[in-house]
């Protein structure tokens, strides 16, 4: 089996990840596998990498880093027969999380590598073109993903203490929600649409949400003070935050959100500037991915559907 493994060494400032690229290299010497190591050096590098992956015939292809690493090599594996492993070193990890994919990095790594492993096909999703494979969202949740971006520092702590800081900040948007024959209009905080369950961190933003349904779920806050924040910041970590009388919950293959003004959407906490009109698509079984042989609570199909992954636009 060929593989490739593309390290991102700067993924979460994290100094672990750079100490990864040794690991890696005896990692592929002692299996003796057959495989090359890629370390990016900015972004869209790694989805070129990726794609040169797929062209030479690698059958896997593994992200080393964060959100954003994922989001990156994913984009080049999308309608392929090239399988994403994930050795997660980010500050979220929402995918990683959602799938039970180890964080330990050499537990990770043997289930990457393993040519036993399961591989299923996972949706996926795009905004105004833009793809993404955990979450997107605008409001707050784009402002808050700008400003987490520019820190030197990452981890829980500080994702917690920049919401704070953002939310200090907050201007609601009123917006025209439309899914199907359905439309809402809400003036919102923020609207974030899911394919997995969680931001990362074990934030559930849509308890319940899975990969392999061909939806996405989309979860608006309305506007709230400090203390309605503060309860929605407990119901977020206790799988609950879809319950509060603050939040607006649809289930859907295809959204589009009309909002006052172009501004901010951000996709695996990747920010882009874009229109006021915001169509957000599902793509299913359009991702293969290594998963664990055992997955509590998720419903992973037991094989992988026969699609055809003949090479597609998103």
């Amino acid at each position: 089996m060929k593989i490739r493994f593309i390290l991102n060494p700067v993924s979460g400032r994290n100094a672990r990840t750079v100490r990864l690229r040794p690991l890696l290299l005896d990692y592929i010497r002692d299996r003796s596998l057959d495989a090359e190591l890629h370390v990016t050096d900015g972004p869209g590098h790694a989805v070129e990498l990726a794609r040169n992956a797929v062209q030479v015939g690698c059958q896997r292809v593994v992200a080393i880093g964060g959100d954003g690493t994922l989001n990156e090599v994913a984009q080049g594996l999308v309608h392929t027969p090239a399988a994403l492993a994930l050795v997660p070193c980010g500050s979220g990890n929402g995918l990683a999380l959602h799938l039970g994919i180890p964080l330990a990095p050499r537990a990770a790594l043997e289930l990457a590598a393993a040519s036993s492993a399961r591989i299923t096909a996972i949706d996926t999703g795009s905004v105004n073109g833009h793809p993404f494979f955990n979450a997107m969202g605008l409001g707050l949740d784009a402002d808050i993903s700008l400003r987490f971006n520019q820190l030197t520092t990452r981890g829980l702590p500080a994702y917690v203490s920049t919401g704070f800081s953002a939310f200090n900040q907050r201007r609601s948007q009123r917006c025209k929600i439309t899914v199907g024959n359905r439309t809402e209009t809400l003036d919102i905080l923020l609207i974030a649409i899911a394919n997995s369950d969680q931001y990362g961190n074990r934030a559930f933003i849509a308890p319940g949400a899975s990969v392999v349904d061909g939806q996405l779920d989309l979860i608006a806050i309305r506007p709230v003070n400090h203390v309605g924040a503060a309860f929605l910041g407990s119901r977020l970590f206790l799988g609950t935050i879809d319950h509060s009388p603050d939040t607006f919950r649809l289930r859907g293959t295809r959204f589009i959100i009309e909002r006052p003004a172009p501004g901010l959407v951000h996709t695996d906490g990747e920010t882009h500037e874009t229109g006021a009109k915001v169509e957000v698509c599902v793509h299913p079984q359009s991702l293969r991915i290594v998963v664990p042989a055992l997955l509590r609570g998720i419903a992973i199909p037991a094989k992988t559907p026969s699609a055809d992954f003949a090479p597609q636009p998103l």
